[in-house]
């Protein structure tokens, strides 16, 4: 009995063996997009790698590096969990007090730093936007999925960790210990500039800052503001519902955004008058940090023809992402919508492209002898002499030039979280509507 079971059992196998070929065979001439080609090209290369590679390879762990080479291939903040750390992702997603105040993806396989939240351990280690981290703990990033580089990352108040870091300007990997602590995102600034310009800083956009944004509006205005510079450099942090009320508050009528995907079907989100608070003329200002809801507000305002951009191109962030379980625990989070432009642009594959373009640099000094946070630069205000962004938004203004191709050179290596100074914290006074969902 055994042995016919054995036999049996083989021989479905085989025959399960030939069928797959089979279909990869014939998947070649049917379509260019069947799987079965790629899974026995796939299945090949694993077969060679087993049989030829210099070593006995670990194929958990090739298999992992494919898999998540895969995902960030398609999509820079995919991840895929394993059981174990999907049920830490589970267990601690939504209860993680404290961070070290950085916005993360997924980069030539390592984690790089989307955007750094000012006042945070981060900013004042003096990280900034194209960092990579190499390690954190002593963990390598290479191949780790970037939900699981989060929660390493988040963690309970006053405890630490250690990440190790290649910064823009040195290549040499740094360690530094930065303190995880509740992450309070600062407030919207303004100030009244000469020829009755209104700058508005908004370096993050959570929750409540759009109803921020339209008291500094209303609040510039009354003080004699004409016109408006909006400052949306180094912004990762909104979500798309914020950035679509931010763009909103310019636009009284026509597409703010859609969102749309495979089987996500087009939902559109378009300007209410009632949610506008100013026909003045904007200019809004971006860099490679700029993402998510800022970078997909700055879109809806260029298209709209509402807004002339100055800066530089964005970082692409604006999607839907959803946790897939598998049938052994294991997940997949994965983007299964993304947000478009109103001309019909995926944000997260095309960013955000200024009309004038103009370097800003946001690496911080070298500081090859900083092994820590105790040692680390602090956040220190961008003069606004030196500041090549905001010099050139003033000049378009003031000299009335629309050059599309003007270039300021960058003459300022200024410090991650840097900033106009001068500027005053304004407190709403006046009601707007809520994001709408």
């Amino acid at each position: 009995m055994n042995r016919r079971f054995n036999f049996f059992v083989v021989s479905f196998s085989t025959l399960l063996m030939a069928f797959l070929l089979l279909g990869a065979v014939m998947g070649r001439s049917a379509s260019p997009d069947d799987p079965y080609p790629h899974l026995s090209v796939y299945a090949e290369v694993l077969s060679r790698i087993k049989s030829e590679y210099v070593e006995e390879p670990d194929i958990k762990s090739v298999t992992l590096g494919a898999v998540n080479g895969l995902l960030e291939s398609i999509d820079p903040f995919a991840s895929y969990l394993n059981p174990e750390q999907y049920r830490q992702y589970l267990k601690h997603a939504d209860g993680r007090k404290a961070n070290v105040g950085l916005v993360i993806a997924k980069k030539f396989g390592y984690v790089a730093i989307v955007d750094v939240i000012p006042g945070t351990a981060a900013s004042r280690a003096g990280l900034a936007t194209g960092d990579m981290i190499e390690a954190i703990n002593g963990v390598a990033t290479r191949d780790m999925p970037l939900a699981y580089a989060e929660l390493l990352l988040g963690g309970e108040p006053n405890t630490s960790v250690e990440v190790s870091v290649l910064r823009i300007r040195n290549p040499e990997p740094q360690k530094i210990t930065l303190a995880r602590a509740p992450v309070r995102y600062p407030g919207v600034l303004s100030k009244g500039l000469p020829d009755q310009i209104g700058l508005i800083d908004v370096p993050a956009l959570d929750s409540g800052k759009v109803k921020e944004i339209a008291a500094a509006v209303q609040h510039l205005e009354r003080q004699g503001s004409k016109r408006f510079i909006l400052d949306l450099r180094s912004n990762g942090t909104g979500r798309p519902e914020d950035g679509i009320a931010l763009a909103n508050l310019f636009l009284d009528k026509g597409l703010i955004a859609y969102v749309q995907g495979q089987k996500f079907e087009r939902r559109n989100y378009n300007a209410e008058s009632g949610a506008a608070v100013t026909k003045l003329p904007v200019v809004v200002l971006t860099n490679r940090g700029t993402a998510g809801g800022a970078e997909l507000a700055a879109a809806a305002l260029a298209d709209n023809k509402r807004a002339e951009l100055i800066g530089e191109r964005t970082y692409g962030d604006a999607s839907l992402r959803k946790a897939i379980t598998m049938d052994d625990g294991s997940a997949v989070i994965l983007s299964v919508a993304k947000y478009y432009s109103p001309s019909g642009k995926a944000i997260q594959d095309n960013a955000v492209s200024p009309a004038i373009m103009v370097a800003d640099s946001l690496a911080g000094p070298d500081t090859d002898e900083n092994e820590g946070e105790a040692n680390a630069p602090q956040d220190t205000p961008k003069k606004a002499e030196d500041d090549a962004i905001l010099k050139r938004a003033i000049e378009y203004y003031s000299k009335g030039r629309t050059d599309r191709t003007a270039q300021v050179p960058d003459t300022n290596a200024a410090k991650p979280g840097g900033r106009e100074t001068g500027l005053q914290l304004i407190t709403p006074d006046a009601p707007v509507p809520p994001p709408r969902k």
